[in-house]
């Protein structure tokens, strides 16, 4: 099964949808890291949102989906952008007991917010937040999009440990009046009978076959997708000017040189003394920014 995203659209409607499948790239993920089964299987709704997200509001840039609660989890995050390449987190709360397999998405997360971030590569940055108010990712991401979109839009996750995986349908702004008006109830309902098994094992098309082959579905071409990191030592760079001149000089005189490493795919990065001047150089060296 490839790892890709399918769009389609019913024919006479409002309503589109997209449904996702991931595999190697959801592995690639869970190969750099050593999370539990129950973290695993939420950082992969979570990857599975963060595509269908992505191919839903068109952005030219980067969007990612940050989940920061007060339970066993602090953070959780995934990143997507148009060229279809994903990478994604998480972060174990300080003294946390190690998560159960049995628990809940709020026994993991607690209280807390989603953070959605579109930064696109011209233009202001965008950030949307809602509380975690809801028993699921999927239900708290449909919130977000109720409170910011103003589009209804209904999502259906999953995860195992080899596939995760995702249906998104959403209603559009009214067009042509010979548009079918109980479409929206009638394909949502259908939806909702899709079980786990079929969500992450059905080949897609397949999939849109169970579901509305009584339907006049518009099937687009499917884009691929993949796990990739966009770390760079200029971003690494960049990250560590943020902690000042002066912590950066301490800990150049502690320990000779700065060692860091990225989060997300584990890739190291070394700064000498003369890396780090050269990066406050730069920095002093920047415009001012006119308001």
């Amino acid at each position: 099964m490839n790892d890709q995203i399918q769009r389609f659209l019913f024919d006479r409607t409002n309503v589109r949808g997209e449904i996702v499948t991931l595999e190697q790239a959801y592995q690639d993920v869970l190969e750099r890291h050593h999370y539990s089964p129950a973290i695993n299987h939420l950082l992969g709704e979570l990857l599975a949102a963060v595509a269908l997200l992505t191919d839903t509001v068109k952005l030219d840039g980067t969007l990612s989906i940050e989940v920061r609660g007060k339970g066993a989890l602090a953070l959780l995050m995934a990143e997507s952008n148009p060229g279809g390449e994903l990478r994604a987190i998480a972060r174990l709360a300080e003294d946390a007991e190690p998560p159960t397999d049995d628990m809940s998405f709020h026994e993991l997360i607690g209280d807390g917010q989603i953070m959605i971030t579109l930064d696109p590569r011209e233009g202001q940055r965008y950030q949307g937040i809602v509380a975690l108010e809801h028993d699921s990712l999927a239900e708290c991401l449909e919130a977000y999009f109720a409170q910011s979109e103003q589009l209804p839009t209904r999502l259906w996750l999953a995860a195992s440990d080899s596939r995760a995986g995702g249906l998104l349908l959403q209603r559009l702004p009214e067009g042509s009046q010979n548009q079918d008006d109980d479409a929206w109830g009638r394909t949502v309902q259908l939806a909702a009978t899709l079980t786990t098994d079929e969500l992450l094992g059905l080949e897609q098309r397949d999939m849109l076959y169970r579901l509305y082959h009584e339907e006049t579905v518009r099937v687009y071409e499917p884009k691929s997708l993949r796990f990739a990191c966009t770390c760079s030592r200029r971003r690494i760079g960049e990250g560590l000017l943020t902690l000042g001149e002066a912590e950066l000089r301490e800990v150049l005189a502690e320990q000779g040189e700065i060692e860091t490493q990225c989060h997300f795919c584990h890739s190291r990065y070394r700064f000498s003394p003369a890396d780090i001047e050269a990066l406050l150089v730069a920095a002093d060296d920047e415009p001012p920014v006119i308001h």
